[in-house]
């Protein structure tokens, strides 16, 4: 094939970052960033916790910046700038919000207060013009530790951050070119030549692997017309999705658990695949049909065996890369040569960005489905948004000046705020968005731009892929539009039609979005207060306990049981506020390690979601003003309490404590009574109301809808593929018992077999749980409290003057410790208040019939 092209392409482009450092540094690639080592980050809009390009990397290195050395405490500081309500925006220190349109301007005057020469803008929203300034001179008196990342698709914006970064000292320090990451390498423009070759009828031939434009593009109906034009057309992707079905041929290849391979998604970092199960289907490594196409006798692993073992020298060296999994050869960090001859243009088309329209839409990524390629997983579907806390679905956020002014719900008003929140029936609109007309459901999220809205792309996927995915949500991919060199994911093109008062339902997890005069349950203190006096959290536990004695005397003056020593292992764990950034990953290994059943769109609508970890999240700040709005997260789970409320009321015994400090589930003995989830304070207790699993497969016992429709997304998982996916160590529970996090207790077994087997004492290396190894900020570590040795130990000493436990005042004695939050500003925004701007005296009204959490 002389006239062969192998052309990239990606859902998410990064495709102005490309071409900009091509322009700026003679290099089409993107760098290596280092979070870690950074003192203050400057994100104009890039969610570098969630989604945006290497999160977990990130989150790893930036909690480290976020830690808190309690005898000489320090931290990073964050600014972000977005228009909608992202993740990591929600972690920000300092957050101001814009207009989609008007991220050119802000790059610009950002530019220019750094002292990038021949830069000039001018911001009018004075609040936002504080913040630039803010965040320039942190920058300035950080150089060579400063970081300044764009989320912008736009070439012009990119450049004028690649020149901000020069003029910090960001280049071959924070930023590392030596190390690129190459993830993403397409370039739009490349995939818009394709798609015009194919319906001019110049391509003979589509071989497509590893993506799918027939959903993900933006004009797809353009892509699978080409694909019609084109003589042979084959599909080598995994499964069948909406690319695959428009291609004439479909040779399936198999799935990575099932694969030979390597990888590298950043330079000098190898990744070694080898298959962990025979193939299930008759399907064929892609690489397999390309040798065979090309006329080769020799099989891929034989291929792929003799290639590295002459890459590494010998055979015993490539058996030693297939047992470390890795081959790491990481370069020394070093920058690039700037070359700023691009940067005039640059600011000329910047400025020229901004444009003239009441409302605008961007389009983002959300962490749990990101690009919509694992949208059949359901424990992705069902895992709550970290901001709103939906789940199953996609829908239009929108400020709450649009709730007001367009939708009539005040959310500043107490008591239509507690209407709203509570009932699941969202308003429904019409919109047209690049004249493209949708109806979608609009959820009034604190935090957003006036003008903003925002909408999550990965829904709508076809009925052809999959069960879970089908009809979940719309594709937001249509509302992406070619500017000529990248593909905007924002757009001024939007209006709607008056609501009708016409509602859909939308499954939240959680209805309440702040304490709403109840005690808080969350400690939180400035970074300047808490240098002042390091004993504010200390003293504000006293003064809430202290009529037990004060906290030394809690434990035993507290309560009316006796006391009891409580000699050899206590199991606990501590939670650092600091660190955790929301993402959810822990819900979702909790999920996986422990069978947790996935119940689908109309079960969470009833609250029956079984969820044994979940992260309440919590706003604070002036609903009508954005950038006051802070949020802050805490992950809740059973926590195993010493005085526990729910083991006293259960009348079979079937809830009780350990000797190593658990609350146990003893399921068999479970009748279904609910007392203990009724007299739980932290409502982490799930009761399992359904056969989920599917392990009563006759008809009238498979799960449907209220409307008599069959749930797929939790259909037949006794069938023996779909039983592949639980973990075949834990007990799968039938319906009718109690649920609860057991930290992980077959882990807790397998570590004590482990230490016994090598006859010595168990230690916290021998333990982690499947919430501790996923979390990717570091924020959860669990040990034996009473070995002084342990990390938990040596975590809740070192950070004494931080440490509180939740709803501590009412002591039930949780095992579970937090470690309270500190946000590196100069004030809180009215934390200790509710979003809603309740008066004292009605906020301390009984809670609602239908509050959950």
């Amino acid at each position: 094939f002389p006239n062969l092209k192998h052309v990239q392409y990606d859902a998410v482009s990064y495709s102005g970052m490309l071409l900009a450092n091509e322009a700026s540094f003679g290099k089409r690639g993107i760098p290596s960033y280092d979070f870690g080592s950074t003192k203050v980050i400057v994100s104009l809009g890039a969610d570098f916790l969630g989604t945006w390009l290497s999160p977990v990397e990130f989150a790893k290195g930036y909690s480290k910046g976020r830690k808190i050395d309690e005898k000489n405490p320090s931290m990073s500081k964050h600014f972000h700038f977005e228009g909608h309500l992202s993740m990591t925006g929600s972690n920000a220190d300092e957050r101001y919000t814009h207009r989609p349109s008007e991220t050119g301007a802000v790059a610009l005057a950002l530019a220019a207060a750094v002292g990038v020469a021949g830069v000039s803008s001018s911001v009018a929203d004075a609040k936002l013009k504080a913040g630039i300034e803010a965040a320039a001179k942190a920058l300035n008196e950080n150089k060579g530790k400063g970081l300044v990342v764009s989320g912008s698709t736009n070439k012009d914006v990119q450049i004028v951050v690649n020149a901000i970064n020069e003029a910090i000292g960001a280049n071959g320090t924070t930023i590392n070119f030596a190390s690129p990451i190459q993830t993403h390498q397409g370039v739009d423009a490349d995939m818009e030549t394709l798609v015009a070759d194919m319906n001019a009828g110049k391509v003979g031939a589509l071989i497509v692997y590893g993506v799918n434009p027939a959903y993900e593009y933006y004009n797809a109906k353009a892509f699978t017309d080409g694909v019609k034009k084109v003589k042979l057309s084959v599909s080598l992707n995994e499964r069948l999705d909406e690319t695959a079905e428009s291609c004439k041929y479909i040779v399936p290849s198999h799935h990575f658990l099932e694969s030979w391979g390597d990888a590298e998604p950043k330079a000098g970092f190898i990744t070694m695949l080898q298959p962990t199960i025979n193939p299930l289907f008759k399907t064929r490594q892609f690489q397999d049909s390309l040798l065979k196409w090309s006329g080769s006798a020799v099989t891929f692993d034989t291929y792929f065996k003799n290639n590295w073992t002459t890459k590494l020298g010998s055979p015993t060296a490539y058996n030693k890369a297939l047992q470390d999994g890795v081959v790491e050869t990481p370069a020394a960090v070093a920058g690039a040569a700037f070359n700023g001859a691009a940067v005039a243009a640059a600011v000329t088309a910047a400025n020229a960005l901004k444009k003239a329209s009441k409302n605008e839409l961007v389009v983002y990524q959300k962490v749990s489905l990101g690009d919509g390629k694992q949208a059949n997983n359901p424990w992705l579907q069902e895992l709550p948004d970290p901001i709103t806390k939906a789940t199953w679905d996609n829908y239009i956020m929108v400020s709450p000046q649009f709730g007001k002014t367009e939708l009539g719900i005040d959310i500043s008003d107490a008591h239509q705020a507690d209407k709203y929140e509570v009932v699941m029936d969202k308003p429904l609109l019409k919109f047209t968005i690049n004249k493209k007309a949708y109806k979608l459901p609009v959820l009034i999220v604190p935090g957003m731009q006036s003008n903003t809205l925002a909408i999550a792309i990965g829904y709508g996927r076809s009925e052809k892929s999959g069960r879970a995915a089908n009809g979940v949500g719309q594709n937001a991919y249509p509302f992406l539009s070619f500017n000529g060199t990248t593909v905007d994911w924002s757009t001024a093109d939007v209006s709607f039609e008056k609501w009708d008062g016409e509602k859909t339902p939308v499954a939240q997890t959680q209805t309440h979005s702040s304490y709403e005069g109840r005690h808080e349950v969350i400690k939180e203190v400035t970074l300047n207060d808490y240098k002042k006096n390091p004993k504010l959290i200390i003293e504000e536990r006293e003064e809430e306990i202290g009529k037990y004695g004060g906290i030394e005397n809690y434990t035993k003056e507290g309560t009316l049981y006796p006391t009891y020593d409580r000699p050899g292992i206590k199991w606990g764990m501590s939670i650092d506020l600091n660190s955790c950034i929301g993402c959810g990953a822990c819900s979702v290994a909790c999920t996986a390690e422990n069978n947790v059943p996935v119940v689908g769109k109309s079960e969470v609508l009833r609250f029956h979601e079984m969820h044994w970890m979940r992260i309440d999240r919590y706003f604070s700040g002036d609903v009508h003003d954005s950038d006051s709005i802070q949020t802050i997260f805490q992950p809740m789970i059973c926590q195993h309490c010493d005085n526990a409320p729910c083991e006293n009321v259960c009348p079979v015994a079937a809830t009780n404590h350990s000797s190593e400090g658990l609350n146990q589930m003893t399921y068999n003995r479970c009748i279904g009574t609910r007392y203990c989830a009724n007299n739980c304070p932290f409502k982490v207790r799930r009761f399992n109301w359904l056969d989920y699993t599917g392990a009563d497969s006759f008809p009238d016992n498979q799960l449907t809808s209220g409307v008599g429709k069959l749930d797929d997304a939790v259909f037949m998982m006794n069938d023996s593929l779909s039983r592949m996916v639980l973990n075949p160590d834990v007990t799968v529970r039938s319906r009718g018992v109690i649920e609860k996090c057991s930290f992980c207790i077959q882990r807790l077994q397998e570590g004590k077999l482990k230490a016994k087997k090598d006859n010595r004492t168990l230690e916290d290396s021998d333990v982690k749980t499947a919430c501790q190894q996923a979390c990717p900020s570091d924020a959860i570590v669990f040990g034996n409290a009473n070995n002084p040795k342990s990390e938990l130990s040596k975590v809740r000493t070192e950070n004494n003057e931080r440490i509180f436990f939740a709803l501590e005042q009412i002591h039930v004695m949780p095992n579970v410790s937090y470690l309270a939050k500190v946000r590196n500003v100069e004030s809180l925004s009215a934390v200790h208040h509710t979003e809603h701007n309740v008066p004292e005296t009605e906020g301390k009204k009984e809670p609602a019939a239908a509050e959950k959490h």
